[in-house]
């Protein structure tokens, strides 16, 4: 349990032991200012109105039954009726910890999936893959590092008509004696040959879409070539996930066509409830729910007017095996906001058809479009989709010209790896320190720069403190072991303090509403309160007492601790030296 955890249940139960309703909480909150405590109690107001009284006298009562002796120095009722809390250095200084490699077990394990990155298999992976493959990402490693069941389902789109366009010309270059293996080595140039063909050749067009009947039908022919074109299409994704440090896995996989001999039977069980009208040959579902001030309603169409199906067909069936078979919890999608209608339509289709009761959290976490620096869609010059792998290249190249610059007597190898852990670090860290729910500009300069919320600013925050070490170590000293006293003397050290044991509380808060920003914030600020602290409390200065000396090491290496678990979680890598 985190500290405003603690805070809350204890100042709770006061509360409602000074008479308050039973309903009541005490919402606590960080201060927004030191003079104020580090923690707010801001749920006495609330009360006093329930109970037509004045919020002062409710908090001196509050005040009469509260308990803190043990973790604060002042309670202060403030304001209104506010309780601030200042916590105890003691208190402090006996909670301070490295993070644990795991938290303990929740008391109740949840079973989470994940639903993110899903390219679709008949391209290569570009920049709008980026989003939802690290963002889902994190929150994987998040929600695990809490103990929670994750499993990750990669939703990746294999199958439909456009497969029969590039199974044709498979099949064409087979015929020819072609080595099909080497002509997909570029998914996106093998797509655009065979969508020329398809737009130019009508007898080419006329056997993808044979392609199409066959492949749904079963026949061992054309499913032996689409298993061929599926298996390049993931060793191509699985390349990626492996240089962006992501944890998707092939096991990870489970395709559009995981669901196809289902889709029949989610059809049907909708028509048996009444829950699917015929319109113009299509099976759709018209849901009150989503009826415009015209009293138009905005379908939702399960079955194409031609028998075949739709991604809303998929996801039915998805949501129906993820209730049933996994027995989640919740379920994260992790997909872009401009998907907002068809999950919001999925999700309450799927709860009337009882394929999701309440018990399970069906959860779309949206997010935004990157930009250009010119403010539209980032696009290559030519204007077409950037390859992911081509913009990982770019960020290596750009990080390796500045280790170059500010490291030139590193050796080469190792100016490489740091190169690519800055690269790859940036391009996530850009994205993930932006709430999601917002589009946001893509910019090297930006994203590389060793100042501000950057991933280099983080990762050579953590190496500056490692290098502390090193020089203690040159001075005959070492890490102080673990339980070393600490001394929370100077206000910097203070402060330092209540930043390191705020971290359970951003990855709580995490968890619950998805946005990996607010860790990126927390950590951004641990660092600049070590930086302070460190300019304001010597620790290897000739003069400073060995107890001192040893409080504010243990603190060093805890902060250091704090950043890389954080970063960990994040899936971005540290380095000892920069």
């Amino acid at each position: 349990m985190n500290i405003r955890q603690q805070l809350d249940q204890k100042i709770t139960q006061a509360l409602q032991q000074a008479g308050a309703p039973a309903s009541s909480t005490a919402i606590v909150k960080a201060s927004t200012r030191p003079e104020f405590g580090e923690y707010q109690a801001n749920g006495i107001m609330a009360a006093a109105r329930q109970l037509k009284i004045n919020p002062h006298e409710l908090a001196a009562r509050v005040l009469a039954q509260l308990e803190l002796t043990d973790m604060a120095d002042k309670v202060e009722v403030a304001g209104p009726g506010f309780l601030n809390i200042h916590l105890s250095n003691d208190w402090l200084a006996a909670q301070l910890t490295p993070p644990a490699p795991t938290p303990p077990a929740p008391a109740r394990q949840q079973t989470i999936v994940i639903d993110y990155s899903a390219p679709n298999l008949a391209k290569e992976m570009h920049v709008g893959h980026l989003r939802s493959t690290i963002i889902g990402d994190a929150m994987a490693r998040v929600l695990e590092y809490l103990g929670q069941r994750v499993i990750r389902q990669n939703h990746v789109g294999d199958w439909g008509t456009q497969f029969g366009m590039l199974l044709a010309y498979m099949a064409d270059l087979k015929a020819q004696g072609l080595e099909v293996s080497m002509q997909l080595s570029d998914l996106e140039s093998f797509y655009r040959q065979a969508k020329q063909h398809f737009d130019t050749d009508p007898a080419f067009a006329d056997r993808a879409r044979a392609q199409v009947v066959k492949l749904q039908g079963g026949d061992t022919e054309c499913l032996q070539l689409w298993r061929e074109f599926i298996e390049i299409s993931l060793a191509h994704c699985q390349t990626l996930y492996d240089r962006l440090g992501v944890t998707l896995t092939r096991t990870d996989v489970m395709p559009e066509s995981a669901y196809n001999d289902d889709l029949p039977a989610v059809v049907s069980d909708l028509q048996r409830q009444g829950l699917l009208a015929e319109n113009q040959g299509a099976q759709c579902a018209f849901m009150d729910e989503f009826r415009a001030k015209d009293g138009s309603i905005t379908p939702f169409i399960v079955q194409k007017s031609d028998g075949g199906y739709l991604y809303a067909t998929t996801d039915l069936a998805a949501v129906r095996y993820r209730a049933r078979q996994l027995a989640a919890d919740r379920v994260l999608y992790v997909v872009d906001m401009r998907q907002s209608l068809h999950f919001r339509q999925l999700f309450t289709l799927a709860r009337k058809a009882g394929f999701a009761d309440e018990r399970l959290s069906l959860e779309h976490m949206a997010f935004g479009t990157m930009l250009g620096e010119d403010g539209r869609p980032f696009k290559t010059r030519a204007g077409g989709a950037v390859k992911l792998a081509e913009l990982l290249d770019e960020a290596e190249e750009r990080a390796l010209a500045l280790v170059n610059a500010k490291s030139p007597e590193l050796p080469a190898s190792e100016r490489h790896e740091i190169a690519r852990r800055i690269g790859i670090g940036a391009v996530k860290y850009a994205d993930l320190s932006k709430n999601r729910n917002s589009d946001y500009v893509f910019s090297w300069d930006s994203m590389l720069s060793f100042e501000g919320n950057t991933a280099p600013y983080l990762q050579y925050a953590y190496a500056r403190i490692r290098s502390i070490f090193r020089r203690a170590q040159d001075d005959g000293g070492s890490r102080p072991a673990a339980g070393a006293a600490i001394l929370l003397q100077e206000p910097a050290e203070r402060t330092l303090a209540v930043k390191l044991l705020q971290f359970d509380e951003v990855i709580d808060s995490v968890a619950i509403d998805g946005l990996p920003n607010q860790l990126c914030l927390y950590l951004y600020e641990l660092a600049g309160s070590f930086m302070r602290f460190y300019e304001a409390c010597p620790i290897l200065k000739a003069g400073v007492d060995s107890a001192a000396r040893t409080s504010r090491l243990q603190l060093a290496a805890i902060t250091a601790d704090t950043l890389k678990t954080g970063l960990g979680l994040l899936g971005i890598e540290v380095m000892e030296r920069m």
